[in-house]
């Protein structure tokens, strides 16, 4: 019975995976940059094999991005559409594209922990790589962003006037990234463990295979 479960359980992961992210983005559901993304990309790496690993998170961002952006540009009036920030938004793909390659260097079977380490990592990784283009390429003209170190601290640290500083923005992906990756893991590591007496079912399975070859041997 709780071998049905877990069957069931890991052909429903892909789909739990993609329902969760995609709730986390609805605009107002999460602090900014407080998201399931980051947990997402990493635990496709990790579970999900093949190809699918790789385009199932990737299709799953472009939907939602392009919902996230007809939302900014209609109801809020931002020029989500214009070239630079479309630029821009394409080194967020390459910055989950490295989330999924970490979660691929991962096995389901590694501790807890360590997965829980990897989605860290995976969003420390993607703060990194994203906040670095928002300074290099300046889609929005932020006079903040100079093209010196300390216009790259910046970035990093204090942003832009007008919105709040980037080390809220990196509290939060490292928060988040740890949380529902560790919801994830969690969630498969419970539903894959044996039980007791399953483990001992299994442990005497031989035996009872061998038992005929014996009384043949007998006879």
């Amino acid at each position: 019975m709780l071998r049905m479960v877990r069957e069931k359980f890991n052909k429903l992961l892909p789909y739990l995976l993609i329902l969760v992210f995609a709730l986390s983005r609805i605009p107002g559901m999460l602090p900014q940059n407080f998201s399931a993304a980051y947990a997402f990309a990493f635990c496709a790496g990790v579970y999900l094999s093949g190809g699918r690993a790789w385009w199932l998170p990737l299709v799953t961002l472009l939907v939602t991005d392009i919902g996230l952006n007809l939302y900014y540009s209609l109801a809020l009036g931002w020029n989500v559409w214009e070239l630079p920030v479309l630029k821009y938004q394409l080194f967020n793909y390459a910055a989950f594209l490295v989330i999924i390659w970490l979660g691929r260097r991962f096995k389901p079977q590694t501790s807890f922990l360590a997965l829980l380490g990897g989605g860290v990592l995976g969003a420390l990784l993607f703060y990194l790589i994203t906040n670095t283009a928002s300074w290099f390429f300046n889609p929005f003209g932020n006079p903040e962003y100079t093209k010196t170190f300390l216009g790259w601290l910046t970035a990093l640290t204090k942003g832009t006037g007008g919105w709040p500083q980037t080390w809220e923005f990196f509290r939060n992906t490292l928060f988040s990234g740890g949380l529902f990756t560790g919801l994830f893991v969690g969630a498969v590591k419970l539903t894959s463990a044996e039980s007791p007496q399953e483990k001992e079912a299994g442990g005497r399975e031989p035996e009872a295979e061998a038992k005929p070859e014996a009384e043949e041997a007998k006879a």
